[in-house]
């Protein structure tokens, strides 16, 4: 069995917190660039370049890349020998989410009740936390800021299993038209096809976190990927929607197996700002 401290676990998500606020991944800085250079729009280009130039301060001056730093969003693998000394995971990533707000004077979003009163809790906590229990001695954590105007834009289709790839292609595509501006393009979006209901909404969210040059092992949803793209792309909305070229990055699809009679597809959007940090431990 390896022992990890509570209190290490602590310090890695209040770093993981700083790290995901203040800088931009390097694929994200790679594909704005690529961007630019497909891009036709004098105004869409110009975007690009702040968005670029926005990145470059924010890391150096260590300042949030967007001034709405998310919700906590964590993506956990704990190893089957892994035993946690000092407290429990659950508290030691919030309280680290708690930390890293605090330290890097980060806006605390969260508020307590969703309908009623609506009270801020001060600490961006509690954090969303998805579990994934595996073989090893390993903890790994993702740390995935999610914007509120961007998580606005989550849809779920429960299609039918004759609505086909086309019944597919068309609910993302209307998606994005119909999101706009609102999600801050370009975007990065994340499908989920399969399982539950909720199973497909948790897959489109993990799926926006797969590097941008990464495909799709299989060859027919790394076609259906490129298909998506192309289609988003021609819809013109364009770099914060003032038109052109660029209205995505990237698209992304994971599975999951379903039910006969069912064809859940779920669709999450990430702004150009796709914010993440990860640590092993």
């Amino acid at each position: 069995m390896r022992v990890i401290e509570y209190k290490k676990i602590v310090e890695t998500v209040k770093q993981l917190c700083l790290k995901a606020a203040f800088e931009l991944p390097l694929d994200m800085l790679n594909a704005v660039s690529f961007a630019y250079k497909k891009e036709k729009s004098k105004i869409g280009k110009k975007i690009l370049c702040y968005i670029a130039e926005n990145a470059e301060i924010a890391k150096k001056d260590k300042i949030p890349i967007c001034q709405d730093t998310g919700i906590a969003v964590f993506f956990v693998e704990i190893g089957n020998n892994v035993v946690i000394k000092g407290g429990n995971l659950e508290d030691a990533i919030n309280y680290g989410t708690f930390l890293g707000y605090r330290q890097g004077f980060l806006r605390a979003s969260i508020v307590d009740d969703p309908l009623y009163k609506r009270i801020n809790t001060k600490t961006n906590t509690p954090a969303v936390i998805h579990y994934n229990f595996i073989k090893g001695d390993k903890l790994t954590i993702t740390f995935a800021p999610k914007g509120g105007g961007s998580e606005n834009i989550t849809s779920l289709y429960m299609l039918k299993p004759s609505d086909g790839e086309a019944g597919v292609i068309s609910s993302v595509v209307e998606t994005i038209k119909e999101a706009g501006a609102k999600p801050c393009p370009p975007v990065i979006v994340g499908i989920g096809i399969g399982g539950t209901a909720e199973t497909a909404v948790y897959l489109s969210k993990k799926a926006l976190l797969r590097p941008i040059t990464k495909k799709n092992k299989n060859k027919k949803y790394s076609e259906l990927e490129k298909n998506i793209l192309n289609r988003i792309n021609k819809t013109g909305i364009g770099p914060q929607g003032f038109g052109g070229k660029i209205t995505a990055l990237s698209v992304h699809i994971e599975t999951f197996p379903c039910h006969i009679a069912t064809l859940p597809v779920a669709v999450s959007v990430s702004c150009h700002a796709l914010r993440y940090a990860k640590a092993v431990l």
